[in-house]
């Protein structure tokens, strides 16, 4: 007898694709389901934070939502987490767009800022230089191609672990003009600039190792 699928939740806070990512994350086999109620996303096997637009933006309407204590009581948990694009861009400690600076979730330092690229938004195809030992690339080749759309990144990681029975974050990197942070393995917490959902089979690959980790 098969295993029953795992129950992911996609949170709906007005800004993401929620569909997209239900129908990518059903395709590999999860338990789909869009809400932003809150005992359904703490007790879900995993869940995925979408998010697009203005960094501050979706910062209010996570907040409003109660997203960031869903997110802080999981993580406190060690119940699984994953952002995609913004919604990973909301992880770190502060965004700054026009000149606006809005405080992020601060599960990792780092500031989200203007991409220095000839050509902005950083949007197609582009690989990312998965670190080392990576669950989340796990069966992905160095040419593998992921979906990005967006013009703000993290430049720096800046995060240390000195303690050596703590495992360090897992770091992917991309380049559209300069480097930037593309991915992070974070414990139960783990997040992508691109869109899996939006890469192909690629991507489909990504969110099945995911959902092998829950």
């Amino acid at each position: 007898m098969s295993a029953p699928a795992k129950k992911v939740v996609v949170f709906d806070y007005g800004f993401g694709n929620v569909r997209s990512a239900e129908r990518a994350l059903a395709h590999v086999g999860a338990d789909v389901e869009i809400t932003r109620d809150y005992d359904l996303a703490m007790n879900a096997d995993g869940l995925l934070v979408p998010g697009v637009g203005a960094f501050s933006a979706c910062m209010k309407g996570l907040r409003d939502a109660r997203g960031d204590w869903i997110v802080g009581r999981r993580l406190s948990g060690g119940r699984p987490v994953m952002g995609i694009c913004v919604g990973m861009q909301i992880l770190f400690e502060r965004g700054i767009e026009h000149g606006v600076e809005t405080e992020g979730l601060d599960e990792w330092p780092g500031v989200v800022e203007p991409l220095n690229a000839p050509v902005v938004p950083h949007m197609g195809w582009n690989t990312v230089k998965a670190p080392e030992d990576s669950e989340l690339f796990a069966g992905l080749g160095a040419e593998s191609r992921f979906y990005f759309v967006h013009s703000y990144a993290v430049r720096d990681w800046s995060l240390e672990v000195t303690n050596p029975k703590i495992r360090a974050p897992r770091v992917g990197w991309a380049t559209h003009g300069e480097p930037f942070v593309a991915s992070v393995e974070n414990g139960a917490l783990w997040a992508t600039q691109f869109h899996p959902e939006k890469s192909g089979d690629a991507g489909a690959q990504l969110l099945t190792n995911w959902i092998g980790t829950l």
